[in-house]
Formats: structure tokens, sequence, C-alpha cells
């Protein structure tokens, strides 16, 4: 089996301003097209060959759990995007999920950011549930992906900083506080509820 580029479901520019056209096509068309390209090197003759990406990533380690987990953390970072809005907040189970575990969709956005600002180095803050439901806020770096725990990953933001470079330079927490305005919740909500 081999991997390919993702195609995202809006347009390069659709997230202005709080992720640029250039951002997007270095991210998307440079980093993560060379984590597909050097994965589908690594694959063949390595056991790994005939398994789907998730369980590549529940299983390898070294360069090709690298690569693999990287083009699956960056899959269910840019499908779960959209363009900007204000007061842009979860639905359904899902909110009423976040209310019953954080108490609010306030007091969850803080913890989740100040987990994503406070991440040492490069890697990835998420929001994922156990098999009953229950919600955790997880701290991964590199390629880390929740389910490695044997969680499911329902939101994230990438905090390495060819994420954000581009827009934002060194300045981390402006882009987590802009990231909020394009989260598709109604993708979170799906991945929660399946």
């Amino acid at each position: 089996m081999s991997f390919e580029l993702i195609q995202l479901p809006y347009a390069p520019d659709a997230l202005e301003p709080v992720l640029s056209a250039e951002t997007i096509g270095l991210h998307h068309g440079k980093h993560l097209q060379t984590y597909v390209n050097n994965l589908n090197r690594l694959l063949p003759d390595s056991g790994f060959e005939d398994l789907e990406l998730e369980d590549i990533v529940e299983t390898s380690t070294g360069a090709i759990f690298n690569n693999a987990g990287q083009i699956l953390n960056h899959n269910l970072y840019f499908l779960q995007l959209k363009s900007p809005a204000e007061n842009n907040l979860p639905v359904g189970k899902l909110a009423e999920a976040i209310d019953a575990q954080f108490g609010s969709f306030e007091a969850f956005k803080e913890q989740f950011t100040g987990n994503a600002a406070a991440l040492f180095g490069s890697g990835w803050c998420w929001l994922a549930c156990d098999t009953d439901g229950k919600l955790s806020i997880i701290k991964e770096s590199n390629a880390g992906n929740p389910v490695t725990k044997k969680l499911k990953p329902l939101l994230t933001i990438d905090v390495w900083e060819h994420a954000y470079y581009v827009d934002y330079r060194n300045r981390r927490p402006e882009y987590i506080a802009a990231f909020w305005k394009i989260i598709d919740w109604n993708v979170i909500e799906e991945r929660f509820l399946h």
C-alpha cells in the first residue's frame, strides 16, 4: 500500500487571516508531502506495507512511526479546519460532553490553550476520548498521537513552528488564540460520535 497527500476540502486561502495561503501551501504541500514521500519509501519489506495508517502508528517505531504519525496527525489537523468564524463553538453531544467533563467550553478552551502553549518544543495538543466517551487533553511531542494510548483523537492543534511561523513568527500564543476561529466543530462532533 502507498499513501497519497490528502486533498484539502477548502481553497488554500480559505483560512485567512488566521492561516495564510502561503502557510497552507508550505505546510500541506511541502511538509506533509515530505512525510508521505518518506513513508512510501520506508514501507517496502518493512512488515507494515499492508497496514492502514492508524495501525502503522499504533504498532511501529522509529522512522516509520515518525512519518506515519505525522501523516495521520496532519490529516486530522487539516480536515478539521474551515473558514474563520467568530463565536465558533462545539455542537451537539460533543458540546454536552465538554460541558460535563470540563465544566464549560470556556474552561476547556483555557485548559487546552494552556497545554498547547506550554508544550516544550515541537508537537501536538489533542482533545481525545476513551471508549466510554470520557474526554481528555493530551500533549504529545514530535509525531505522537493519542491512538498509541488506545484513545480516539478528536481535535488537534499542530504546534510545530512550521504550522504558524510564516504568519505568527515565534508568537505561538497568538496562533493558538486565532486557531479557535477555524475549527470545524461538525467534524469534531462526527469523530466523537463514530
